[in-house]
């Protein structure tokens, strides 16, 4: 097959267009002043000097890594169930139930949010960090789920059945042969679930209440210009961050498939 230098063209401009602002972001982040534009100023590292120093960015960060690790967990333990389901079982309304609980993915945050704004509200559940939660969760459990059914389709039924020869009840073959052989999917989608958890706006924006979130507070931030530049700075860190999670999320994908003899068929990276 011919490769079009058109299409190459375009695929090379739409990675500036998508990479570019993020690429400004340590740019910005070194510039020594508090104007956003060019030409620089020259290099300072005053901006992480400031953000370090910032108390309410840290309270923010507390409840942010709070909500993530809890969303991570929650998550990947009902992927767990729901991929082990659908890969291993036969039910009635498979297809559907499937469909459903991987609906978020393709609905509009604003919507999901709204919506449950509206039923917390109607049923008097108080916004706060478990509200954050329990949004954050029904957004990433898609994503779990979607990486967890690679991880259990790549096993070798094989030696679950031999382990049922062998005298092992089904509980005892899932704990001892089967989540070691998906461990590399758990640990990926852990990081994964937990990297949208931490950059996740709209949602905790709705639902946090009187509960300051990370997302948030750079969002408020950006009110008050003295503030943008040490914002940049905090910007710089959450994208090194995320860049080295998911880099280590997809290492494990892929270990997870190599080790149970599966074909990759495209990951994150």
């Amino acid at each position: 097959m011919t490769k079009s230098p058109s299409l190459k063209a375009y695929a090379i401009g739409y990675l500036i267009f998508l990479y570019a602002p993020i690429a400004l972001l340590p740019i910005f982040a070194f510039n020594d002043s508090r104007i956003i534009a060019f030409p620089l100023s020259g290099f300072t590292t005053n901006w992480f000097v400031e953000m370090w120093g910032d108390v309410q960015m840290w309270n923010a960060l507390k409840n942010s890594l709070t909500i993530a690790t809890t969303t991570a967990i929650l998550s990947t333990t009902l992927g767990i169930f729901a991929a082990r389901a659908s890969t291993r079982y036969r039910f009635p309304a498979k297809g559907g139930i499937m469909g459903l609980i991987m609906l978020p993915l393709v609905l509009p945050e604003m919507i999901v949010a709204m919506s449950l704004l509206v039923v917390l509200l109607a049923v008097g559940v108080p916004l706060s960090i478990f509200t954050v939660i329990l949004g954050h969760t029904l957004i990433c459990t898609p994503f779990a789920v979607a990486i967890l059914t690679s991880a259990f389709q790549s096993l070798d039924q094989s030696l679950e059945e031999a382990a049922y020869d062998l005298g092992e009840s089904p509980a005892s073959t899932f704990r001892l042969i089967i989540l070691p052989l998906v461990m590399p999917g758990i640990i990926s989608s852990l990081l994964i679930c937990f990297t949208i958890s931490l950059d996740e706006f709209i949602i905790a924006y709705f639902l946090a209440g009187a509960d300051t979130v990370l997302s948030s507070y750079i969002y408020s931030q950006f009110r008050f210009p003295a503030k943008v530049p040490a914002m940049l700075a905090l910007g710089t860190v959450l994208v090194l961050v995320s860049v080295v999670l998911l880099t280590i999320a997809e290492y494990f994908r892929r270990r997870g498939i190599a080790k149970t003899g599966g074909k990759d068929t495209g990951g994150f990276l």
